[in-house]
């Protein structure tokens, strides 16, 4: 019940602000639990450019949508627990996985480890306002999207799935400003952390918009939203 709660009081915050589904288009669900993204699948196929940005131990929704719709992902996440999670995993032939991340510069760059031993989000932010200092931090490689783009020969992305622990806001930016054609955006906000404020997310969301996207779906969480670009597409 508190749960739900939450849930409602923080889909009102986004709807105070006039962040709401703004398309009546078909749209699926692929993944399992937290795990899982919803998109518009329509027009995906074998041809089609799918990243997948922020993997930690969860794949279900890369999986899912290697079977359903034959794509190939593309994946990145340069983390120590990504990585050593992954090679005792099995997973299709689709799913090429690229140990570095993604940032709105291309070089190196420092990731606060988890607090639990549990947890695999390793973040480019500080989650947390007071930090501990006992662990240090994971110095991971990081790509713009520009360059991942021209390095595996792509003119333009149909999907980006984004999970990348509060890096989103910039690398948004970044492709914004360099105006990667990408049709699909669907990401994680992280205005959840103490350092991460809520106008943080509202004015990304507003540049989304004025670069023609618009909002698919919002997660019951509120944080995952997915938005599209129509002109990509015929519908």
């Amino acid at each position: 019940m508190f749960r739900a709660i939450k849930q409602q009081l923080r889909r009102r915050q986004l709807h105070s602000v006039g962040i709401r589904e703004e398309l009546n288009w078909t749209k699926w669900s692929f993944g399992e639990g937290e795990g899982a993204w919803t998109i518009y699948p329509e027009q995906l196929d074998t041809t089609s450019v799918v990243y997948s940005f922020g993997v930690g131990t969860d794949i279900s929704f890369d999986c899912a949508l290697i079977r359903s719709c034959g794509v190939t992902v593309h994946a990145f996440d340069p983390t120590p627990i990504a990585r050593q999670w992954l090679a005792v995993q099995r997973f299709p032939k689709e799913f090429n996985f690229r140990a570095y991340g993604v940032a709105a510069f291309d070089g190196s760059q420092d990731f606060q480890p988890p607090r639990r031993a549990i947890s695999s989000h390793y973040t480019p932010v500080k989650r947390y306002r007071q930090y501990d200092n006992s662990k240090p931090p994971f110095q991971g490689d990081v790509r713009r999207v520009g360059t991942i783009m021209k390095e595996l020969g792509h003119r333009r992305i149909d999907l980006i799935k984004m999970d990348i622990e509060g890096g989103e806001y910039e690398v948004i930016d970044d492709m914004l400003n360099d105006h990667v054609p990408v049709a699909q955006l669907a990401v994680e906000f992280h205005h959840s952390y103490a350092t991460i404020p809520f106008t943080y997310t509202v004015r990304v969301v507003q540049r989304l918009r004025e670069c023609n996207f618009s909002i698919l779906h919002i997660s019951p969480r509120s944080y995952e939203i997915t938005f599209v670009n129509p002109a990509y597409y015929d519908a």
